[in-house]
């Protein structure tokens, strides 16, 4: 698993520093809790979701800490479905046919990336471990 960049920690720190009222402090904590991240028990941060790509304004994540099977999200245009990383079939939501069209054409393309970006985000205790291809 990829820890978050310590950049967003810095960014962070420093804002809050400067910060000199309770609105401006509020400002921060909405972006940190915004953001697509989440803190672990030692207070460094890690990534919630990942980018993997955007396709016809639709953008295509994948999770960290996800459950069976191995999957990604793809969300936009009024979209919000989950499809198999396996072979691509449509997990949940509801897609039109124009839109599953692009995301068959996009996964065909991209499956490994979408693949190594999987492995490459497993944490250590995610029930559904890394694809082996």
């Amino acid at each position: 698993m990829t820890s978050y960049p310590q950049w967003i920690e810095k960014r962070l720190r420093c804002a809050l520093r400067r910060a000199t009222t309770v609105d401006e402090c509020a400002v921060e904590l909405e972006r940190l809790l915004s953001a697509p991240l989440a803190m672990q028990e030692d207070g460094s941060f890690y990534e919630v979701r990942h980018l993997v790509g955007q396709f016809k304004g639709l953008r295509i994540e994948i999770y960290s800490r996800e459950h069976p099977p191995p999957q990604f999200h793809v969300s936009g245009g009024g979209l919000d479905a989950t499809f198999s990383l396996i072979d691509g079939a449509l997990l949940t939501g509801v897609v039109r046919p124009a839109q599953r069209r692009a995301i068959e054409y996009w996964y065909a393309l991209s499956r490994p990336v979408l693949v190594k970006t999987w492995n490459e985000t497993r944490p250590s205790d995610c029930p559904v471990g890394p694809i082996m291809d």
